[in-house]
């Protein structure tokens, strides 16, 4: 049966709601747990980046091992459409108690933030992951794809923006002065708005397409990574670009709240820094038809860099059109080196791929954030104080210094040892043509499913 305008748009809004959703959490982690955690909660800063860095570690190893499950999950509903049902309820809980701070000493506070956040690290995998893996599922037509993709966008931008413009207005607003009031208020209303969303998103959408496939395993995944010199490379630079995201994100309330001493602008450059990007994902199709990707992100973190040189509000509008463009380009990227691993191997390694580069991701948040707890805890910050030179300059150095250094760093690695685009074209007509190599053979009986 022929799908009509209202079938397409409904599916198309329900896949972008789910990213509005997980939006509203993420934002809520990226920009004010941290700052939660030290000044509101009370925690050591040196305790919290550690708490980070362990946290991310273990969510990544879930990612992997949540790859799988989809890769080896059937039911009525499709292999990712059901994990929106089941993490929804959690995941809203899950978010409402992170930013809750329970009347225990330090150390357990620290217990408790550890376990609610590790928890809510687990449900946004549990949730985020099948939501990732999901397009291939709704459609076969290449350029529905591409709208689905746009409206995913779109709407994750949205709830991206809602989260920064709105959270330390709505936390003034609803604590009345009282910081740990305020935020718990304001994490039940996104914490709310996510799981009814993903709801809405499971309702709405449905998985058309049925891809059958040789059982995917770790050992298979590795036979066919292992060969893949431009998926390594590309890998290592997950590192220094979400390296410097993750540092900057995690530093912007600090830098405007102590360095710049406006906490009304954190606010605004927060919203400039989740909307503009969206500015600068519109660029890329267009720059990407008169040129190599590699060349297009080369110029994304140019511009990216730019912006770090320059002043407050313009140099944020400049900064964060270059991360979108940057991010944007990124994505379409990271499929080209599965294509090369087909061609290489014969054996598809789309799922485990997108779920390891997902744990390489928060890997780089996890040094981010414990090196910025460190680096806050050895040069003297104090919450709520007015801070030392020496605190000024770490805190300048996570959100200006150090995200600069990366971002270079990523440009020279890059540009000297990415280029499958050479040859990409192709890689493309030899798969299209059937001349790819073979599969590889399939595990043996008594050989590990998972292992």
């Amino acid at each position: 049966m022929a799908e009509t305008t209202f079938t397409l748009w409904r599916q198309r809004f329900g896949y972008g709601i789910a990213d509005l959703s997980c939006n509203l959490v993420w934002q809520m982690i990226s920009l004010y747990l941290m700052f939660f955690y030290t000044d509101v909660m009370g925690l050591p800063a040196y305790y919290v980046g550690l708490m980070f860095l362990v946290t991310r570690l273990v969510d990544g190893v879930a990612d992997v091992l949540m790859g799988l499950v989809i890769d080896n999950t059937t039911t009525r509903w499709g292999r990712c459409r059901p994990w929106l049902l089941i993490g929804a309820l959690p995941f809203g809980l899950l978010c409402i108690l992170a930013f809750y701070v329970p009347d225990f000493g330090t150390t357990g506070k620290l217990l408790y933030a550890f376990v609610t956040y590790l928890c809510l690290s687990f449900l946004y995998t549990l949730v985020n992951i099948p939501f990732c893996a999901m397009l291939p599922f709704l459609t076969s037509d290449s350029a529905e794809r591409t709208t689905l993709s746009a409206v995913r966008i779109l709407l994750g931008s949205l709830g991206a923006t809602i989260v920064a413009v709105a959270t330390l207005p709505l936390v003034g607003m609803l604590g009345k002065g009282n910081q740990q009031q305020g935020f718990l208020y304001t994490a039940v209303i996104f914490g709310v708005l996510a799981a009814f969303f993903l709801l809405v998103s499971f309702r709405n959408v449905e998985e058309k397409i049925t891809l059958t496939g040789e059982r995917m395993t770790l050992k298979r995944a590795w036979i066919s990574l292992r060969a893949n010199r431009p998926w390594w490379v590309f890998a290592s630079n997950i590192f220094l670009m979400w390296g410097a995201f993750f540092f900057q994100t995690g530093a912007l309330v600090y830098f405007f709240h102590y360095y710049v001493g406006n906490t009304e602008l954190t606010a605004v450059i927060a919203g400039i820094s989740t909307f503009v990007p969206l500015l600068g994902t519109l660029t890329v199709p267009l720059l990407a038809r008169r040129m190599k990707k590699r060349h297009v992100y080369l110029v994304a973190s140019a511009v990216n860099l730019l912006g770090m040189g320059m002043g407050l509000i313009v140099g944020a509008v400049i900064l964060s059109l270059g991360a979108g463009q940057r991010t944007a380009i990124y994505f379409s990227m990271q499929a080209d080196p599965v294509d090369y691993g087909v061609w290489k191997t014969g054996i598809n390694t789309a799922g485990i791929l997108t779920s390891i580069n997902g744990f390489l991701g928060k890997v780089a948040m996890a040094g981010a954030g414990a090196i910025t707890g460190v680096l806050l805890s050895s040069s003297g910050y104090i919450a709520n104080h007015t801070q030392s030179d020496s605190a000024l300059l770490a805190i300048k150095a996570c959100y200006l210094y150090i995200p600069a250094l990366l971002i270079l760093a990523s440009m020279l690695w890059m540009g000297r040892f990415y280029r499958l685009d050479d040859q990409y074209e192709q890689i493309r007509a030899d798969l299209d043509a059937g001349r790819g190599a073979s599969p590889a053979p399939a595990p043996t009986a008594g050989e590990s499913p998972a292992m």
